[in-house]
Formats: C-alpha cells, structure tokens, sequence
C-alpha cells in the first residue's frame, strides 16, 4: 500500500516538472529578443561623426598614411563628438630669412666690386694725367665692369704690327698691377682697329691683327703680375667702332686696346658709368 502511494508521489511531482519546463524556454525566447531590441536600438542611434571619422581614418589607412591616436575610442556610440573653436588662431608660418641674407650680401658684393673699380680708374686716370697720356688712355665703369682704353697710336704698337712698343711698358706694367686690386674678376682683353684694310702686314686682315694685338698685350700682363687664370683675349677687327671712320682722327680712335675688368654675376645687372673724377 505504501509502495503504491510512493509510486504516485512520485508521478505527480514528475508531472508537475514537466509541465513548467516550458518557462525556461520562454525566459530564452525574451532574452533573445531584449538582445534584438537593444540592437536594433544601438542601429537606430548610429553616431553619424563616429562613422565620417571612421570611412576617413579608413581612406587614410588605405591611402599608406598613419591613423592618428586620440581619445575618441573612448567615447560612446551615442555622443556626438563637440566641436570647439581653436583657443589660438594657428601660427603663422615663418617666413625663410635666406633670400634676405643672400640680397644682403649680393648688395654688399656689389659695393665692394663698385669700390676696387673706382679705386683702379682713379689709378689709372692719375697716371695717365702725370705722363701726359689723358687723350690716349682713358677709362670708364659700365654694365660690363671698369674698361681701360689704351689707343694703339704712338701709345701700344706702329702701324700693322702687333709687337708692343718699348715706351707701352711702363703704363701697362702700372696696369698690370692695379688688376690685382679686384683679384676675383677676370680680365677680357679685347683688340679693335678700324675699318681699312690692311696692307703690307704679316698679318692678312685686321681680324689677325686686333687679335695679335690682344694676346701680345696679354702676355705682358701676366709677365708683369697679373693672374693668367682670370686672362683673355678676342679680337674684333672693325666691327665695334667708337668714332666715324670717315675722318683720320676717328679711325686713330678705333684702332685701340681693351683691358676689361669682368663684372660679378651679382653686380653684372648694375649699369653704372665713371669718368675721370
């Protein structure tokens, strides 16, 4: 009798288990569907200046660029990131002093060359007046640089030839040493005659003869000092007159020799012209 009773104890507690077991299913089902609403919430709630920043630090990324840190990650998907203004205006970038520095000393190159140029033609113009030459030798500052004019004419060389005559000596030894005063510029030495052709010359035309003339003069130079390195020599026949042809006194003008001191590239846009002071 007992046993009967035990046996249905135990029947109905197994029927009554049985029938709340469906409670733990529904509990699973509403979990699940908490989980749904909560991510369909965060979906509908989507931080719009999270996700610029997110495709821009992806464009960057792919672009080979470095993603910036920062505090962002921090904050929730909600919050809309604030956007103050700068405390500062943004510094002003510096402006670079090199163009400055280098006009600064071009200008200072440029006095400096203006100088030794007006100390040689002051030489040069003393001298000529001391020995009685001032209608022979004459001297000038143009764009080129200090030009020192020598006439060929009882001055440098006889008629046709290119052999320097014994009184030229001293004044283009004088020059000779005064061209070291400006010892960064380069002498160009230039011969010229005038428009007749020559006759009863070694040399066949004037062309030969201006540039004999030019290299003679030359090789006294740097025998009497100056720097053949910074040396050179052109000659150019009748093709740069300085007076008219057409009269004796103008071709004896053309017929003449050029000591050019050279001007800096700085000081080579600077015109400027000197006459005997």
């Amino acid at each position: 009798m007992s046993g009967r009773a035990g046996k249905k104890r135990r029947g109905v507690a197994a029927s009554h288990e049985n029938e709340e077991r469906w409670l733990l299913t529904y509990a699973d089902m509403i979990t699940l569907l908490m989980a749904l609403f909560m991510v369909l919430f965060s979906i509908a709630n989507v931080n719009k200046s999270k996700v610029e920043a997110l495709s821009k630090s992806l464009n960057e990324a792919f672009s080979g660029k470095i993603l910036p840190g920062g505090k962002a990650i921090q904050q929730t998907g909600s919050e809309e990131q604030a956007k103050t203004p700068s405390p500062t205006p943004p510094i002003p970038a510096i402006t670079p002093l090199v163009g400055q520095a280098t006009e600064a000393q071009n200008q200072a190159a440029v006095r400096k060359e203006q100088d030794e140029f007006n100390k040689i033609k002051r030489e040069v113009d003393k001298y000529a007046r001391d020995h009685g030459l001032q209608s022979k030798v004459e001297t000038t500052i143009t764009q080129r640089g200090l030009v020192i004019r020598l006439l060929t004419d009882q001055v440098l060389f006889d008629s046709g030839q290119a052999e320097l005559k014994p009184e030229s000596s001293p004044i283009l030894a004088h020059v000779a040493q005064l061209l070291n005063i400006g010892a960064d510029h380069d002498i160009a030495v230039e011969g010229h005659t005038d428009n007749i052709p020559i006759a009863g010359s070694v040399y066949p035309t004037n062309w030969e003869l201006s540039t004999a003339r030019a290299s003679r003069v030359v090789r006294f130079l740097i025998e009497n000092g100056a720097e053949k390195m910074r040396m050179s020599a052109s000659g150019y026949a009748a093709l740069h007159p300085i007076a008219e042809n057409t009269t004796a006194a103008g071709r004896s003008r053309n017929r003449r020799v050029e000591i050019v001191m050279l001007r800096s590239k700085a000081g080579a846009a600077t015109e400027q012209g000197g006459s005997s002071p």
